[in-house]
């Protein structure tokens, strides 16, 4: 598909691997409306960007959400392409009884997910047309002590984008794609509050890393294929990582 002035929105889009796949879509030629609630930051990487628009986005606020997507119909009038990569990690052991991580986990990972579903489901409803990606975890499907809230928000997400597939392609042909990355170069782990795990894991001690840009480039091929093809789900870990 060609992505020459398709218009894609990206959360989480002031750091990370949201940063990274707005500045490769934009090269691709999409006009890129940058989300997050670092308006800021947005601004800032918005200059690099060929066609950018920045709109400041809570996912974890239904009013923010809602917002934000009607001063992005109002600029663009279509919305292409949704990543959702608002997210955050603070990892934590259960035993620990950290409750308001355990909430911000869903709230943000989980509830911010459907919110942007729900803003963008009407445009590509009436298009006929579009691609969300959800930008989900290998913690999904492989669980480890520690990452319990974390994985099952992630396990969501995935389980969330196959029913998605099976409900909204049919009949609206719109693509869903679920990218599970394995551990990135990126600040996610500061979310982290934990100081038992924090000493237990030694985090970032010559741990391989995927770079964020990888990630974007996982983005491209999915929203690069043919209007026939659905990338279903794309795991990726850094080389040496069974």
């Amino acid at each position: 598909m060609d992505l020459n002035d398709k218009v894609a929105v990206v959360t989480g889009a002031s750091s990370g691997i949201g940063k990274s796949i707005a500045e490769e879509l934009s090269k691709k030629g999409c006009k890129v409306a940058l989300a997050s609630r670092s308006l800021d930051k947005l601004k800032e990487i918005g200059k690099g960007l060929s066609q950018s628009f920045e709109v400041e986005m809570d996912v974890s606020q239904n009013e923010s959400v809602t917002d934000a997507f009607e001063k992005i119909y109002d600029r663009f009038g279509q919305i292409d392409i949704l990543v959702n990569c608002a997210g955050v990690m603070p990892l934590t052991y259960l035993k620990n009884r950290k409750l308001d991580d355990w909430l911000q986990t869903i709230e943000v990972n989980v509830k911010g997910t459907l919110r942007c579903i729900h803003a963008v489901l009407p445009m590509m409803k009436k298009q006929k047309s579009g691609h969300i990606i959800n930008i989900a975890s290998v913690d999904g499907k492989e669980i480890f002590e520690g990452g319990a809230v974390y994985g099952a928000s992630k396990a969501a997400v995935i389980e969330l984008s196959r029913a998605m597939r099976m409900e909204l392609s049919p009949d609206f042909n719109i693509r869903v794609t679920s990218i599970e990355p394995g551990t990135v170069a990126t600040d996610l782990r500061e979310d982290i509050t934990d100081e038992e795990l924090l000493e237990y894991k030694n985090y970032g001690n010559g741990e391989s890393k995927l770079d964020p840009k990888n990630i974007a480039d996982a983005v491209l091929y999915a929203t690069n294929q043919p209007d026939n093809v659905n990338v279903n789900e794309l795991l990726i870990k850094p080389t040496g990582k069974s």
